[in-house]
């Protein structure tokens, strides 16, 4: 394996892995902060942290009055949107579940592609689609079809993931005339401003009240610092050498690691059908992407 080749799968592992304890991260956060706070904080460290690095390296890119629009979109989808799925969810099911929703990504990618966007969909990816489900399937419900896990807490994890969707088609608009880090920090600015109102009419009184913990405060930098900048940086770094599929394979990581983490950490129960939940999920997430993966070998 060459260098170049080396540090790309070093930098892609390096973002799953910020991405998959960002899950664990929250639920340390939500101990002292609530949803929209924790966000809200997070991107004003994040974009702070991408505007002063793009302004070192010289590579800060004005935004053109044409694509006002779309930048604005973009960040209603993500962070707006994403984040209020997420943040709101992640009060309600365990750091694993919601790693697993979100892993499936992906496969939500590829079929609104496929209907928005006409682009090809392969047995194996349908194939792949069902194979996941079953495994989600798996981790939420017990003794047959007996629910185990918020119902509301799911349906917004959906949220997030099918605001991501949105997130992608607009991005395939803009991906072409900016940078990876010019984009994310000024979706990241603007969601500021998307979440400041919601900020003060739930959560401000409530934050000065509260006693904020030295954890939760370390817990919210990391999520700045290591989930919403240098993730990013290094998987765009990856996806230069890799490519959109194998790069995209790395994300079926998200859920394993995240699941580790939370027994790690927080001692969250991960008993033998959640592993064999995760499996399945995983499974279903790498035969999806059979096809793109031959195309690029």
């Amino acid at each position: 394996m060459s260098k170049v080749s080396t540090a790309s799968v070093l930098y892609i592992i390096g973002s799953m892995i910020f991405w998959a304890f960002s899950f664990v991260w929250v639920k340390v956060a939500y101990e002292s902060f609530e949803p929209v706070s924790t966000v809200l904080i997070r991107l004003i460290i994040s974009s702070g942290l991408l505007f002063l690095f793009l302004l070192l390296t010289g590579k800060m890119a004005a935004i053109k009055k044409e694509d006002y629009k779309l930048i604005l979109l973009l960040s209603f989808f993500e962070p707006f949107m994403y984040f209020m799925g997420e943040s709101f969810g992640m009060q309600l099911v365990s750091s694993t579940l919601a790693a697993v929703i979100v892993s499936t990504i992906p496969l939500f990618a590829t079929l609104f592609a496929f209907l928005f966007l006409r682009e090809r969909i392969t047995v194996w990816a349908i194939l792949g689609m069902a194979i996941s489900f079953l495994g989600v399937g798996t981790m939420i419900f017990e003794n047959g079809f007996e629910l185990n896990a918020s119902l509301l807490g799911i349906m917004l994890m959906f949220v997030a993931v099918l605001s991501t969707i949105g997130y992608s088609l607009t991005l395939k608009k803009l991906a072409h005339r900016y940078t990876a880090v010019n984009i994310i920090a000024y979706q990241n600015f603007l969601g500021i401003f998307m979440f400041l109102p919601f900020y003060f009419l739930w959560e401000h009184e409530n934050l000065m009240r509260s006693t904020l913990s030295a954890d939760s405060w370390l817990a919210i930098v990391q999520l700045a610092v290591f989930a919403s900048s240098l993730a990013f940086i290094f998987f765009t770094k990856a996806l230069k050498v890799l490519g959109v599929a194998k790069s995209n394979m790395f994300i079926n990581l998200i859920p394993v690691f995240t699941a580790v983490f939370a027994w790690w950490l927080r001692d969250d129960v991960l008993d033998g059908q959640k592993a064999v939940g995760i499996v399945i999920v995983v499974s279903g997430l790498f035969v999806a992407q059979i096809k793109r993966i031959n195309d690029e070998a």
